[in-house]
C-alpha cells in the first residue's frame, strides 16, 4: 500500500509563484514514474506533467512548459512541481498519482490564482 499526500497549494496572485510537494509513504519515488495532474471545476482532469523513474525524461503539457518545473529528492521520497508565473487558468486541484502494481492517487491540494 502507498499513500501520497499533496502540500503546497493556496491562493496566489497572477505572476506568482508555488510549490507543490507530493511526499510519498515507502520507498517508491526513485522506482516509479511519479506525475502530476489536475483538474479545474467542469474540467476532465488533465496531465500537467511527469518525471522517469530515472529522472532523465520529463514530461510537460504544453499549457505549463517553461513555467513549471517538475523535479524529486529520493532521500525524501518527495516530488516536487515548481509552478512560477501562474495563471488564472492554472487555478484547479492538482493530483499527485503513480502506478505500483496499481495507480495510486493523492487527496489533492487546492491552487487558486486570483487577484
Amino acid at each position: 500500500q502507498v499513500q501520497l499526500v499533496e502540500s503546497g497549494g493556496g491562493l496566489v496572485q497572477p505572476g506568482g509563484s508555488l510549490r507543490l510537494s507530493c511526499a510519498a509513504s515507502a520507498s517508491i519515488v526513485r522506482i516509479v514514474r511519479m506525475d502530476w495532474y489536475r483538474q479545474a471545476p467542469g474540467k476532465e482532469r488533465e496531465l500537467v506533467a511527469f518525471i522517469t523513474a530515472g529522472g532523465n525524461t520529463n514530461y510537460y503539457a504544453d499549457s505549463v512548459k517553461g513555467r513549471f518545473t517538475i523535479s524529486r529528492d529520493n532521500t525524501k521520497n518527495t516530488v516536487y512541481l515548481q509552478m512560477n508565473s501562474l495563471k488564472s487558468e492554472d487555478t484547479a486541484v492538482y493530483y499527485c498519482k503513480t502506478h505500483y502494481n496499481r495507480d495510486y492517487w493523492g487527496q489533492g491540494t487546492q491552487v487558486t490564482v486570483s487577484s
